[in-house]
């Protein structure tokens, strides 16, 4: 009984953290975009993504990036934006499962601006892959900028909520 029990409160607590991404995403939808080059945005988003990484492991993580780009698709997006949104947001979360490793779930606003730098890295990959087009190499150094910057504030972010989140539920997920 008590292992139902620790199912159903794990898919309560990773719903939670998968709905709080979509609702961040749905926010930032409608932001307008201040700077006019395609696929710069702040990725908010993965706050939550980054939050659930560092508390709980990346097979959590994932679930909650899945959930979120399956809804933001069928809500907002196409089947194209979901191909660029998932093939970064994998680049993006493996760089930062292998960095949190590395370095012991310390200096997550590091592992959270690489990862977005490889977030942008697997968007332009697909785009080159679809366009085949070098131009689409002209986005390369502010795609570099863009991404180091918004995840360096992305995950300045998730180290205040993670220093604010009670330390008491940080293992319900692996019980």
């Amino acid at each position: 009984m008590q292992s139902r029990t620790n199912t159903r409160v794990n898919i309560a607590v990773l719903a939670m953290f998968a709905a709080l991404s979509f609702g961040i995403y749905a926010l930032e939808t409608l932001i307008p975009n201040p700077i006019p080059i395609p696929g710069i945005k702040l990725g908010l988003s993965n706050i939550i993504v980054l939050v659930v990484l560092n508390r709980y492991g990346c097979k959590e993580a994932s679930l909650v990036l899945v959930v979120r780009l399956l809804l933001s698709m069928l809500l907002f997006g196409t089947l194209l934006s979901l191909l660029y949104s998932a093939v970064g947001g994998i680049l993006c979360l493996g760089v930062e499962t292998v960095l949190d490793k590395l370095f012991n779930k310390k200096y997550i606003f590091i592992t959270a601006a690489f990862g977005a730098l490889f977030h942008n890295i697997g968007q332009l990959i697909v785009a080159f892959i679809i366009t085949r087009s070098p131009g689409m190499l002209i986005y390369v150094p502010y795609l570099v900028i863009a991404g180091i910057i918004t995840g360096f504030l992305t995950g300045l972010c998730a180290f205040l909520v993670i220093k604010k989140l009670p330390k008491s539920d940080q293992h319900t997920i692996h019980s």
